[in-house]
């Protein structure tokens, strides 16, 4: 037994695979710069497939969806005749009022009519504009309100009240002055 051979087989026992600064250096290349070019190649990959041309159409919309306003202005024709009792019971109220839909009153069922009857004709239209129970408010929406209070009473005269048809409401009086002022 020499005197260097159970000390050199102890430092032989304790040193890793890199000997030299040569693999030092290889070492560290494969160990942190080959990943980073593996990740930028798998990136370049997955973002480099075809591509479908934006729909400027649907683009635009959705641009105009997100920035739309709260409100609207609907213009509509003051002028109109406005609609009988009948018509706008047909369009708007028939949907419940005939099958007695959700609690409503039946048409020309006098027993169910009769308690708000007895309420009044501004009640009733009141209850119809603003709604009341299932029944949704139905005011400004295609109809006006003097339209409605013509099917309110409609519905309420089928039923037995004697309640007088409101009538369009008049024209201002100022409209007319500066005509007359103006023919001086």
């Amino acid at each position: 037994m020499s005197a260097n051979g159970p000390h050199t087989s102890h430092e032989e026992a304790h040193t890793g695979p890199i000997k030299t600064p040569r693999q030092l250096l290889m070492a560290s290349l494969y160990a942190f710069v080959l990943p980073i070019f593996i990740i930028i190649g798998l990136v370049y990959f997955v973002t480099s497939g075809p591509k479908t041309a934006p729909d400027t159409d649907a683009l635009e919309r959705a641009v105009a969806a997100r920035i739309q306003k709260v409100g609207q202005v609907e213009i509509r024709d003051t002028n109109r005749p406005l609609r009988a009792g009948e018509e706008v019971y047909k369009a708007q109220c028939s949907a419940c009022h005939a099958a007695g839909a959700a609690g409503a009153p039946k048409f020309q069922d006098a027993a169910a009519w009769a308690p708000r009857i007895a309420t009044g004709f501004e009640a009733l239209l009141n209850s119809a504009l603003k709604g009341k129970n299932a029944m949704g408010p139905q005011g400004g929406g295609e109809f006006s309100d003097v339209e409605f209070g013509r099917a309110v009473v409609f519905m309420a005269n089928a039923a037995g009240a004697k309640f007088a048809e409101p009538k369009a409401p008049a024209a201002p009086a100022d409209a007319a002055t500066p005509a007359a002022s103006a023919a001086k």
